[in-house]
């Protein structure tokens, strides 16, 4: 490929983690088109969390005062874990421990921070009704994109943040499995009219059940609720369906669930990946966020993940934005040796979080339960750090004091 003056990337999805590499590759210096197969933006969801290390990658991108006024804060943990009939399990973090590390949890609605990025975006960068259907490495170097309607780009790095079901993932690396369906579902809403100041959050496990809650601002509460259930299966009211099985749980579950609206609970079932990628990268495309290491939602990472991604990736190709000497390929391979043995070791804790707390054999719930009773907070505390401690590039800052535009 003949380079020019101007490094292009393309990115192919915009979900959050496109978004969120479009943003970090355009503030790095690099022309960048965001192909997406939808006819047009709408991100659906209902309340979404950012640990620490996903607010420092979004701060890093220059969002930090955006996302803070649209967010609530809380502590990781909130109130502590409890039983179904609100029986303490665990305490709640030590805040000064909190406070050493940096930890916190900012909530804000999943339509709010893709909003966010979109907009941090020039309008022109983004483009909808473009389904890709053929990337390929250049021979001349750099990649092609071909789209079902028939366009064709050419560009020195593509970004591959398509998702789950990443059809450029099974592309490349056609002979490995899957997502594969984790046996638990996920339904979420929005309380309103809740007053979210007497809302610490916290988390509540029965036998194969879980549900958390989270405040947000303009006086609503996010929640979420998870259950073993069968994959595909659906119930004819789903709003009917989580009240029969949470609305007899502790205060104040069954008042956030009559405060929301029915008509906007959602309901997905969990994927990840079945087997682990050999790698993120193929010569000059790289793959990122749940294309890349789709996880369980156990741990509340998949979105942090990609965020954390998209921040490494662009301050690796940041260099190659001003020098027409460097190689995106090298960066890119970098790229893969600094994030996919963190994606994939958090991705596998997060498979185990979830084999724990959505336990139904009663002697392992009865041996969790005893536990976690007299596990010392330490111990949770310590894994919470090694996942939300992250910090973004060092290197990275030179495009944020202005050295590259």
């Amino acid at each position: 490929m003949t380079r020019s003056a101007e490094r292009h990337a393309v990115v192919v999805g915009a979900g959050i983690g496109g978004l969120a590499a479009a943003l970090g590759l355009h503030r790095a210096g690099w022309r960048v088109t965001v192909l997406e197969r939808a006819a047009r933006l709408r991100e659906q969801g209902a309340g979404i969390s950012l640990l620490s290390n996903g607010r420092r990658a979004l701060d890093h991108l220059g969002l930090g005062p955006r996302i803070e006024a649209l967010s609530a804060r809380m502590a990781p943990g909130g109130e502590g874990l409890r039983t179904r009939g609100g029986r303490r399990l665990q305490r709640p973090a030590d805040p000064s421990f909190l406070a050493g590390h940096g930890l916190f949890i900012s909530v804000l609605t999943r339509p709010q921070l893709h909003t966010t990025l979109h907009e941090a975006l020039p309008a022109e960068a983004v483009l909808t009704g473009a389904e890709v259907v053929h990337v390929a490495a250049l021979a001349a170097g750099g990649a092609e994109v071909r789209t079902r309607d028939g366009r064709i780009l050419q560009a020195d790095v593509v970004v591959a943040a398509d998702g789950a079901y990443s059809a450029t993932r099974a592309q490349l690396w056609p002979q490995l499995p899957p997502p594969r369906y984790s046996g638990h579902s996920v339904w979420r809403g929005i309380a309103e009219g809740v007053d979210p100041t007497t809302e610490p959050g916290g988390s509540s496990w029965g036998r194969g059940l879980e549900f958390g809650r989270m405040p947000l601002t303009d006086r609503r509460v996010y929640w979420f609720a998870v259950a073993n259930t069968p994959e595909g299966h659906r119930f004819p009211d789903e709003y009917a369906e989580v009240r029969r099985r949470f609305g007899r749980w502790h205060d104040p579950i069954p008042a956030l669930l009559a405060a929301t609206p029915p008509e906007r609970v959602l309901r997905h079932d969990v994927f990840e990946l079945a087997e682990p990628l050999p790698s993120f990268v193929r010569g000059p495309i790289a793959l990122l966020g749940d294309a890349a290491h789709a996880m369980t939602s156990d741990l509340g990472q998949g979105a942090c993940q990609a965020l954390e991604d998209a921040v490494v990736l662009a301050d690796l190709l940041a260099e190659a934005a001003v020098d027409p000497e460097a190689d995106p390929a090298e960066a890119l391979a970098r790229y893969d040796e600094l994030r996919r043995p963190r994606a994939q070791g958090i991705a596998v804790a997060s498979r185990r979080m979830g084999e724990t707390k959505l336990t139904e054999r009663r002697l392992e719930l009865l041996r969790r339960n005893l536990r976690l009773r007299l596990l010392p907070p330490s111990a949770g505390q310590e894994g919470m750090a090694m996942v939300g401690d992250w910090q973004p590039p060092v290197t990275a800052s030179r495009f944020e004091r202005g050295a590259v535009s």
